[in-house]
């Protein structure tokens, strides 16, 4: 059996892990072994909470008996069959399942197998829709300002994070960005001030462009990587509003949202929000493996649905689209929704994270809490009362997930905001000491560089 030390300089001599300055990783090499509930082991064994649910995928747990039960019995029935011309049991069974749990708008899935993917095919079914429909001239999109959608090429192209997108700018097609209505930073602080900017902006455009639009990518209620913005009150339902007055098709992004994370089982739904065209991940198979959908109206399916020979097929497909195994835990897992009522637990456990938040709210450098569920978003500046950022090669975010990892969670920061998006089956007590992690953490990081800024001034 490999020793502990092989292991760790095999990984630095063969692997490309992803979104990793592998130098970081060579100084800070970690190589997980097992996990148990919300718990995660490394080869030395040292345990970790897992703080951000294995990258904001995982919902009742590691080795959850009736996930593990579900791949096991698919297994015994078949590992994999196409979905190119045929389907399969579950891959049937669970596509019913997710029209029954998604907006009423929406009827037909399309499998893929991550949130890029079917991002794209998103991207693919509104340019090739309106194309369908003999109205040739809308094959442009709008994207929100530090929107992310995923790394494939058009998942870029309508992703608008520069430190991620910038360098493959000449790669991708052009798209329309508009603000996202970023309160904290917003000039007047209000919110619906905010909000009524960032409509009126939106509608500007759409009123001059729209001719030219096909749809508009919006990550649901939240951003994610982009920095873990929450929208203000009524902006989603706005933006649906202004789609269907000038003909723009809402592609809702759930994929971090979905399941459950922000205390409904899609984030739309905190606004009654009935997308056009709507795609799922991550979460939908309880963080087991690797399943997505692009979910679309009748409407949209209608427009593709004619003879061959009319060339309206929409020309796309992975070689595991709707694998079984996926299907059949991803069934598996939006039963325990029910037996578990893991939404009225998600929406308990809501109210006790923001009280334990408070505390953290009081430190120094904790700029802005942002909490939708259990997707949390902790802004570290350097100036509280004037919101001035640490400079950014100072990597705050990143020391703090450092020291987080010593003292027992894995997170991982986006810039210098803090996430934490624990598994949903996290407890209160679990989600106590997590907290108090965070805190000490960010209390003992941001002090001891802001003391080694100033001393650098003197």
């Amino acid at each position: 059996m490999t020793n502990i030390d092989e292991l760790v300089e095999m990984s630095k001599q063969h692997l490309w892990l992803p979104f990793t300055q592998m130098k970081d990783y060579d100084e800070n090499p970690l190589i997980i072994k097992s996990g148990e509930g919300i718990m995660l082991k490394d080869i030395q064994g040292n345990t970790y909470y897992d703080g951000f649910s294995s990258v904001w995928l995982n919902v009742h747990g590691h080795r959850k008996e009736e996930l593990d039960r579900a791949i096991r019995e698919q297994l015994n029935q078949i590992a994999h069959s196409t979905l190119l011309g045929m389907t399969n049991l579950p891959a049937t069974e669970l596509a019913r399942k997710l029209v029954e749990i998604t907006p009423p708008s929406l009827t037909r899935v399309f499998y893929s197998d991550s949130g890029a993917e079917a991002v794209e095919i998103a991207l693919k079914m509104a340019f090739q829709y309106w194309k369908n429909k003999g109205i040739n001239g809308k094959t442009k999109f709008v994207t929100m300002k530090d929107g992310y959608h995923g790394d494939t090429i058009g998942a870029v192209s309508v992703g608008a994070v520069d430190i991620f997108h910038r360098i493959y700018q000449s790669l991708t097609f052009d798209s329309f960005h508009i603000p996202f209505p970023y309160v904290y930073r917003h000039s007047s602080g209000d919110p619906d001030a905010c909000k009524d900017e960032s409509l009126l902006e939106l509608e500007n455009l759409f009123y001059h462009h729209h001719q030219e639009i096909a749809g508009i990518t919006v990550e649901s209620m939240m951003q994610g990587a982009g920095g873990m913005r929450l929208m203000p009150s009524g902006y989603l339902a706005g933006v649906k509003a202004l789609c269907k007055k000038y003909n723009v098709l809402l592609i809702l992004d759930e994929v971090a949202t979905g399941f459950g994370r922000t205390g409904e089982m899609f984030a739309c739904n905190h606004e009654n929000v009935d997308p056009d065209i709507m795609t799922v991940g991550k979460g939908i198979t309880g963080g087991y493996l690797p399943i997505a959908a692009t979910i679309s109206t009748e409407e949209i399916y209608s427009a593709f649905y004619d003879d061959y020979t009319k060339l309206k097929t929409l020309f796309h497909g992975h070689s595991y689209t709707g694998n079984q195994l996926g299907c059949a835990v991803a069934l598996a897992n939006i039963d325990l929704f029910d037996k578990q009522k893991t939404i009225d637990h998600v929406k308990e456990n809501t109210t006790f994270i923001q009280n334990k938040l408070t505390t953290l709210s009081k430190l120094k450098h904790v700029g802005d809490i942002r909490q939708l569920g259990f997707m949390t978003g902790i802004e570290i500046v350097q100036d509280k009362t004037t919101k001035k950022p640490f400079p950014w090669d100072q990597r705050v975010g990143y020391a703090i997930s450092l020291k987080m990892r010593k003292l027992g969670m894995l997170t991982r920061p986006v810039g210098d905001t803090i996430v934490f998006m624990p598994p949903l089956a996290s407890t209160k007590q679990e989600l106590h000491e997590m907290i108090e992690i965070m805190t000490e953490s960010i209390d003992i990081v941001t002090n001891r560089i802001n003391v080694g800024l100033a001393s650098t001034k003197k």
